[in-house]
């Protein structure tokens, strides 16, 4: 799975990368948490950036209860939960890194990852909107598969990582062949216990520590 996760770019950079004429302000954290309100990058009229709930409520919810912030590969497309959002609602989720823990005897010790070669890169997700009388919730799930060789030592699990080359692709077209672990090159490293608590956001939570 997926759960903390690290953005710190500058509006910038996103509007480079993502080839935006302009975009919505965003909020930036060495320890993004499930339920924050999160950048994504969907196709409308055209690309735009959103800023939504992480936590997916399909539009056809009778509330907002379940709330997954993961949706497997694997199941995208037969889990009515899921599958209307991946055939009409793909997107990109900006990071720089996520955090995954390794199960130890004694523990769990968290790793931060990241590409080797890319300091932004981008998730595969999914979002949806859910109304009601009251008001409506836009809202998101990373999409996840079997860890490549390069992380399957910390986890089973890894995000599904969109190449800027099929940005365009994914968000036109979507398509499982995407839905694939990544496999270039990866760093990752063991970091400090302290991002288990979402209060701690400062920068020295992707130091390396010795274990």
């Amino acid at each position: 799975m997926c759960g903390r996760f690290a953005f710190w770019n500058e509006k910038s950079r996103i509007l480079e990368h993502y080839g935006l004429d302009d975009a919505a302000e965003f909020k930036t954290s060495y320890n993004i948490t499930p339920s924050s309100q999160i950048p994504v990058i969907r196709q409308g009229k055209s690309r735009e950036l959103a800023n939504v709930h992480w936590g997916m409520v399909p539009h056809w919810a009778r509330d907002t209860k379940l709330q997954p912030i993961n949706a497997r590969a694997e199941s995208i497309t037969q889990k009515p939960f899921f599958r209307n959002a991946f055939k009409k609602h793909r997107c990109l989720i900006p990071v720089n890194g996520y955090y995954e823990w390794k199960k130890l005897d004694s523990h769990k010790q968290p790793y931060f990852i990241k590409l080797k070669d890319q300091e932004l890169f981008s998730f595969a997700g999914i979002w949806d909107c859910w109304e009601n009388p009251k008001g409506s919730l836009e809202s998101c799930a990373i999409i996840t598969t079997e860890s490549s060789a390069m992380t399957a030592h910390i986890h089973s699990r890894m995000p599904v990582i969109i190449q800027p080359q099929n940005y365009e692709a994914w968000l036109t077209d979507g398509g499982e062949k995407f839905l694939i672990p990544y496999e270039e090159e990866m760093e990752s490293w063991p970091v400090s216990t302290q991002v288990n608590n979402p209060r701690h956001q400062g920068e020295d939570l992707i130091h390396s520590v010795r274990v």
